[in-house]
């Protein structure tokens, strides 16, 4: 699947059906090739991207991610499927296994091992029937990894990882733990403001969502940075490490060493300074388009 170099990642869960498609037909005009967009507690992510593609003619739709525990293996499988047939192959299926806390805390599920879990699920799925028409070509799945032994059922099972809020230095571990020829689609939250104050108390403010979610602060810890990086809101040095902030330039410079670590695909989450959950902000993905 053509994912392109660059796609965007972003929360549609804030706007009505209407402007997202007409949000995501803006991406399209702009230049991304795909368009990444989450489940937590909002849309259907399956649902909404059959609503995108079909207000949309070249743009690709991923699931970043959607959550195994929201339904049975064959039920994602048929999912994907049909997407991907009606879209003409646009269509790119992104698991993830969440996180205990919005597993057991929100939905009132049982949460399991995260790495058994997973191949579990996956090998489910590949043992599932699908009697309708398929793709032209099979449909590619990432998933949600991070830790070594997640990147390795990446590599087994999957065409690739989906690796969220980490580094260049990770980009570099996944790909060698993933080998040549997966997909490797990084999500990058990028600033642009050239102000440190000011762009480090945005980060801040979009990192409280995630900062105490046991698999991203473990990643973290295995990164190199220590808990007392991931107290009071974050340290600059976490907040550097993770963000891309500054000018186009800096942040274009960031984003090339996801590339130059071996990257397939960057997607772009931009912050909006007027917001954390406010409309994208389209004054950075204009600038940041032509990056590679």
């Amino acid at each position: 699947m053509k994912l392109g170099k660059l796609g965007v990642w972003y929360f549609t869960d804030t706007l009505t059906a209407e402007r997202a498609a007409k949000t995501a037909q803006r991406i399209e005009e702009i230049g991304y090739r795909t368009l990444w967009i989450p489940e937590t507690v909002g849309r259907n992510p399956f649902v909404h991207a059959a609503w995108l593609l079909a207000n949309t003619t070249k743009l690709n739709l991923a699931t970043g991610i959607a959550n195994i525990y929201h339904r049975e293996p064959g039920v994602t499988l048929a999912a994907q499927n049909t997407l991907a047939e009606q879209s003409g192959g646009r269509f790119m299926l992104g698991l993830g296994v969440s996180h205990k806390p919005l597993v057991e805390g929100v939905r009132g599920l049982t949460y399991g091992k995260p790495v058994p879990t997973m191949k579990d699920y996956l090998s489910k799925m590949d043992q599932s029937p699908y009697n309708a028409p398929k793709p032209a070509e099979a449909p590619e799945r990432v998933i949600a990894a991070l830790g070594p032994k997640m990147l390795e059922v990446a590599r087994d099972q999957c065409a690739g990882a989906h690796p969220y809020f980490t580094s260049p230095d990770h980009t570099r571990m996944a790909r060698e733990i993933l080998g040549p020829g997966k997909h490797l689609c990084v999500e990058q939250k990028v600033v642009l403001e050239t102000d440190p104050d000011k762009a480090r108390k945005l980060a801040r403010d979009v990192a409280q969502i995630y900062i105490n979610l046991p698999n991203y602060r473990n990643n973290w810890l295995r990164m190199g940075l220590n808990e007392k990086d991931l107290a009071d809101g974050g340290s600059d040095r976490f907040i550097d490490a993770t963000f891309a902030w500054g000018s186009a330039e800096a942040i274009k410079d960031r984003i090339r060493e996801h590339f130059d670590a071996g990257a397939s695909h960057v997607c772009i989450q931009p912050v909006n300074p007027n917001g954390v959950f406010g409309d994208l902000h389209w004054k950075a993905l204009e600038a940041l388009v032509d990056t590679v």
